[in-house]
């Protein structure tokens, strides 16, 4: 499954944000810095149209969406890669995901107190990337003077002895890992470090309700910076996210509507994380279930099969497909069949965005 790490200073909305998004999370919203301590983890449907239309189509019994795990990290403070505010502690948990959503503070109020007294957003990304740019060198320092000794003898130690020292220049310069140029051998040889900077990270600017849809002057040098990291930038509103979750379903597109945007912030997010890490979704749907499954982008259809079970892999024979919009125009698999819109894939077969698939294998 896959992990976000909300990240960020205190008192910018990161566990108001988990809260809203994770309808069934309970992590502690409270002004003033370490409120979380522990991280909060929270698993979220990833909201999907299609899966209710096919189930439909289908006469599903049940819909199983595809899932993402989102870990609320306590707040990062300057001095952080050094134990200041629990620090080390932290950031091992930011270690763990898959990807950073960096919360940076884009609205004013008075009655929620910014730990460097003003909302800044330049300064706030510098200080958690800052941060976790110390951290990482302090690291690969380390790695440095083993890896020096083991490159005497070792053909991997010097691959992986040039990898560090890239990372190690860069990280000097107050650098992220993953600006990095590595070759393929090189990036390999470094994976098992984890490193914070090397992960790729999404900007979430967290406005107003009035400044939701337009957005403002902070959200701007938001995007500049992510812009010079080649990084994305979703913008959210924490305040907005907690009031749609009190509302009943069927009056939630009504609600952001009126706010002058189309959705909120957890499918931007969502699709904003797959964007990133390159990930796609193919659907399976049958009487008994219909249901979305996640796969990185370039895998071959035995290897979606695999994602269901390992023994569909390895037994694969063919995958029967049809496209989403496909098969919906159609009405059903029958008629799709009919139509000459299902097609047999083989195992050279690369599976699509919305591929509706149903595999046959040997047992």
């Amino acid at each position: 499954m896959l992990r976000a790490g909300i990240v960020g200073l205190p008192n910018v909305g990161k566990s108001t944000l988990f809260n809203a998004v994770v309808a069934n999370a309970k992590a502690a919203a409270a002004n003033f810095p370490f409120c979380t301590i522990e991280p909060n983890v929270g698993v979220v449907a990833v909201p999907d149209e299609r899966l209710n239309v096919l189930a439909k189509l289908s006469a599903s019994k049940q819909i199983v969406p595809a899932r993402i795990e989102f870990v609320d990290i306590a707040g990062l403070v300057k001095g952080a890669s050094q134990g200041e505010g629990l620090g080390n502690q932290f950031l091992s948990h930011i270690r763990e995901v898959d990807a950073i959503v960096h919360v940076v503070r884009c609205f004013e109020n008075d009655d929620i107190i910014h730990v460097a007294g003003n909302v800044d957003p330049e300064r706030d990304i510098e200080i958690i990337n800052l941060e976790l740019a110390l951290a990482d060198l302090a690291q690969v320092e380390r790695r440095i003077e083993r890896t020096r000794k083991q490159a005497r003898t070792s053909k991997d130690a010097q691959v992986e002895l040039l990898a560090l020292e890239k990372l190690a220049a860069a990280l000097n310069e107050g650098k992220q890992a993953r600006g990095v140029s590595l070759t393929p051998e090189e990036a390999e040889s470094i994976q098992a470090l984890n490193l914070l900077t090397g992960k790729p990270i999404i900007y979430a600017a967290n406005v107003s309700e009035d400044d939701l849809a337009a957005g403002n002057q902070w959200v701007e040098r938001v995007r500049g910076i992510a812009a010079a990291q080649s990084a994305q930038v979703v913008v959210v509103s924490a305040q907005v996210e907690s009031e749609l979750v009190e509302l009943p379903q069927e009056e939630r597109a009504d609600f952001l509507q009126s706010l002058g945007v189309e959705e909120g912030g957890l499918k931007s997010l969502i699709r904003a994380t797959y964007e990133l890490l390159g990930l796609r979704t193919f659907l399976t749907t049958g009487p008994e279930e219909t249901r979305a499954w996640t796969i990185k982008a370039g895998m071959l259809a035995p290897q979606a099969a695999g994602v269901i079970h390992s023994d569909f892999e390895r037994g694969f024979i063919r995958a029967e497909t049809v496209a989403y919009r496909d098969l919906v125009g159609a009405g059903s698999m029958s008629a799709a069949r009919e139509k000459g819109l299902l097609r047999s894939e083989g195992k050279d077969y690369l599976v699509q965005e919305g591929d509706v698939m149903l595999f046959r294998f040997n047992v």
